[in-house]
This record gives C-alpha cells, structure tokens and sequence, in this order.
C-alpha cells in the first residue's frame, strides 16, 4: 500500500473513534440537507446561495463546496469512508465559518437572544470532533479500516 494511502485509511481499533464519527456526521448532515434538498426548514441551493454570497461576501462557487463538504463528507463521515479527508475538509470549513460570520460575536451562542448573531463554541466544537478524526482515523466499523485491512492481506 502507497504511503499516503496508508496514513489515510489507517486507523486505531477503538469503538470512540466510530462514535464520534457518526455523531459528526449526523449533526452535519442535516446542515449540508437545509442547504442542497431545502430540508429541515432549508431554503435550497437557491435561497443558501443568495444569503451565503451576501453575509459572507464570498463568490457563490465557494457555497457549492460547502454543500458538497456537509451532504457528502457527512455521509462519508457516518459510513466511515475517507474519514480523515473528510475532517479535515470539515476543519477547514468550520475555521472559515468561525472567521467569515461567528467570530465578531463572541463566543457564546445567543441562547438569550440578546446578541447580534451566535457566537462560536458550536464551531469549535465541530473542530475539535474533527480533529480527534484526523488524528485517530474512522475507527471500527468503518469502510476505511475494512479498506486498509484488505490492503494488508494482499
């Protein structure tokens, strides 16, 4: 096996991993559905697009990642394949959200109401699950380490 796929599909024997996965997974895909089917009390891509390209200011192709990141990478984060790819994409994508929308409202979310906007600790929340998932891999049960353990048999 090559050496970066090796790093990538590798993971340790442990059933936290797997929890942590699939929960991240479960809490971002109905996001990623808002965005892309309208579900959940989603506007669609039509509605994301016009509110993402004028809260952030950033070009409306970037939104499209940003789907693909939470309907796609979420269903691989649950099924467990290409985890670490997957969290890292998710690290990246909640870094800028934090910096584009969340950051000038503080840390707290606005459970009171009282504040412009939420603040951050979700954000840095989903970071930290992702990060443990880049460093440990996918855990059990998971496409990544049924990949990785064919590979070593041949």
């Amino acid at each position: 096996m090559g050496f970066f796929k090796d790093r990538v599909l590798a993971t340790h024997d442990t059933w936290s991993l797997t929890i942590v996965r699939v929960f991240l997974g479960l809490i971002i895909f109905p996001h990623g559905a808002q965005k892309l089917l309208g579900w959940f009390g989603g506007h669609g891509p039509a509605g994301f697009m016009q509110s993402f390209e004028q809260i952030s200011g950033l070009p409306g192709w970037l939104g499209w990642i940003v789907i693909i990141i939470e309907v796609i990478g979420s269903i691989c984060l649950i099924l467990g394949f290409w985890v670490r790819l997957w969290a890292l994409c998710l690290i990246g994508l909640f870094v800028g959200i934090i910096l584009t929308v969340h950051l000038p409202n503080g840390f707290f979310m606005n459970w009171g109401g009282n504040q412009a906007g939420e603040g951050y600790e979700y954000h840095l929340l989903v970071i930290g699950m992702a990060w443990a998932l880049v460093v440990g891999g996918a855990g059990n049960l998971s496409i990544d380490q049924s990949m990785a353990m064919q590979e070593r048999r041949f």
